[in-house]
């Protein structure tokens, strides 16, 4: 009798112990796994995310640059899908092989079994209007409304940049982002994107078994509201951007303008470029490789990435970092000795600003030869030459506000020791510096800011391209750099740039423009790989300057018969409005450079 007792305790022990389990598992899956809790309210709400409208992007005149256009999603829930697929299909052209294709993938999207997923995404309203018309007919599918990119003029796609489908890495870093969402991925959309991706908003509807929306989630309680990007008003001309692409049209290289003043960019050209409007929506991928597999590499932002040596521009460099130093002055006088250094024919010797005025290339062989020599050890004058140099902007990226900038380089002794030894290099081993060549490389923008640097005598703003976010301008004010030479000197080194232009024997005679004076300098950039690099810098006028511009050629040879008039055409389209020399234009317009 008690051995049944014990076995009848033993059974009910058994039972209440798997009860228990029974318990606190659905304790545990309805109340404290956070997982199946949410999955459980999932199950009974539908949540619609309202994509706020991106940021427009303005020039400095108001006109619009990228602007936002109404695109639509077809998204799906698989588990509700009942249609005729031949059909749909044939609404969609595409083939079943597709549709299946697609099916699979919104199968494994997480949470299918209540979340839905894009089928075809960012379709445009004209054929969405005739999709619509018959969606009713398809169980499981209807649109969502997006906003896709648009330019109303195909311009400045390196400066704008591209939007592009987030990856995981970016949901990961920013828990902003949800799938099939949309980032800027370069240019200012990339820059400035939490300004211009606004805050999106939530509604939540309360759902039955059936899917069928039965009014708002708890009365509306966790909705939220979306608000708008900040819009962008950019410093960039667009009739002078435009121009200066045309002017760029079967050359690669770069034009940059910017306002000495403050540090406003007025234009800023890649070439060869592409039509922005071909980055855009779900031919992105298509149109991304095409693009990408083009010679000359269209998508390579050459005014920010490229590094090249910079040439004779920087003899104007040279020439005030010597006259601050008191190497030199105005009347100091160097013979052209071809023997140190190849340069073409011109009269001698020359001065100073003579020498800015023809390039002499021995002058600045033995103009920075002194300043390397001054304290008689060179290692310890290339050290003082190149922290002089960085205050110009050299080596180091110049803060613009764009992603992707570089240095280029300015190299010191530790360069020179790694390279040949420690005192086993001398002033033959870096002579190539005095004339921009060699280890120096400078990216075009620097080349832009050196031309700005000139214009005031020393001092420049870090370049930028956004002024305001919506009504709240930026402030700037604290960006004032001064390089490491007096002010006074930079007289003597606008002589010569005038010269360049103005007087006989100037190298850039044929970027003359009547009844304006101005300052420049042409320089010629060596390429081991073939034609040289046409190169010039410039600012004008030479009183109050309102431009400051530097124009990069790959493979167009000296600076003064590309680069120098093409230079002058985008400076008197910026302060006059139009061209006065029709036969220069027409010649730089259709000039083509065989790479």
């Amino acid at each position: 009798m008690n051995q049944n007792k014990d076995r009848q305790y033993v059974i009910i022990g058994i039972f209440s112990t798997i009860a228990l389990i029974f318990i606190f598992r659905l304790l545990y899956l309805q109340v404290l796994n956070p997982d199946f809790r949410e999955d459980a309210i999932n199950m009974g709400r539908k949540v619609v995310i309202e994509f706020p409208m991106r940021g427009t992007i303005y020039d400095r005149n108001g006109k619009i640059l990228a602007h936002n256009e109404i695109a639509y999603d077809l998204v799906v829930l698989p588990k509700e899908v009942e249609i005729d697929t031949l059909a749909f299909c044939k609404l969609l052209n595409i083939d079943t092989a597709e549709f299946n294709r697609r099916m699979k993938i919104a199968k494994t999207y997480p949470n299918a079994s209540y979340k839905e997923s894009v089928f075809q995404e960012l379709i445009s309203v004209e054929d969405y209007a005739k999709i619509a018309e018959q969606l009713n007919l398809f169980k499981g599918f209807h649109g969502q409304r997006r906003n896709v990119r648009s330019y109303p003029k195909p311009i400045a796609a390196h400066l704008l940049g591209y939007m592009q489908k987030v990856s995981p890495n970016d949901k990961h870093r920013d828990k902003y982002y949800v799938n099939d969402d949309y980032i800027g991925r370069s240019g200012l959309e990339m820059f400035y994107e939490k300004e211009l991706r606004g805050i999106k908003g939530i509604k939540n509807w309360r759902r039955d078994r059936s899917n069928n929306v039965k009014g708002k989630y708890l009365d509306g309680e966790l909705d939220q509201k979306s608000f708008p990007g900040k819009d962008l008003h950019t410093s960039i001309d667009a009739d002078v951007q435009e121009y200066a692409e045309q002017l760029m049209h079967g050359k690669r290289g770069s034009i940059i303008a910017i306002d000495p003043s403050n540090g406003e960019i007025i234009c800023m050209v890649s070439a060869p470029t592409y039509n922005p409007n071909d980055l855009v929506g779900r031919y992105f991928s298509k149109n991304y490789d095409t693009i990408f597999n083009q010679e000359g590499q269209p998508l390579f932002f050459r005014s920010i990435a490229a590094t090249q040596p910079p040439g004779s521009i920087v003899k104007t460099m040279q020439s005030a970092i010597a006259l601050d130093m008191g190497v030199a002055n105005a009347n100091t006088k160097y013979p052209c000795n071809k023997s140190l250094v190849g340069c073409h024919d011109h009269p001698g010797p020359l001065n100073l600003p003579q020498s800015v005025q023809s390039s002499c290339n021995p002058y600045y062989y033995m103009l920075v030869k002194s300043i390397l020599y001054k304290d008689g050890s060179i290692e310890t004058g290339l050290n003082n030459w190149e922290s002089i140099v960085r205050t110009f902007g050299f080596g180091n990226p110049l803060g613009v506000d764009l992603p992707g900038e570089k240095d280029g380089n300015v190299p010191d002794s530790r360069e020179y020791n790694a390279t040949y030894g420690k005192g086993h290099w001398n002033y033959r081993t870096v002579y190539s510096l005095s004339i921009g060549q060699g280890e120096f490389a400078l990216t075009p923008l620097q080349m832009a800011n050196l031309a700005v640097i000139m214009a005031n005598k020393g001092k420049y703003y870090t370049p930028h391209i956004v002024r305001s976010l919506d009504d709240s301008v930026l402030n700037y004010k604290d960006s004032v750099h001064m390089v490491r030479v007096d002010p006074k000197h930079f007289d003597v080194v606008q002589d010569g740039m005038q010269w360049v232009i103005e007087e006989p024997g100037g190298t850039a005679s044929r970027a003359r423009i009547d009844s304006l004076h101005y300052c420049g300098k042409t320089g010629t950039s060596q390429n081991p790989h073939g034609e040289d690099h046409s190169v010039f810098i410039a600012f004008a006028p030479r009183e109050n300057p309102k431009i400051a511009i530097s124009v990069y050629i790959e493979n167009a040879g000296k600076g003064g018969v590309w680069a120098a008039p093409i230079a002058s055409l985008v400076i008197e389209k910026y302060l006059r409005g139009t061209i006065s020399r029709k036969e220069l234009e027409e010649t730089m317009l259709k000039g083509v450079i065989k790479y």
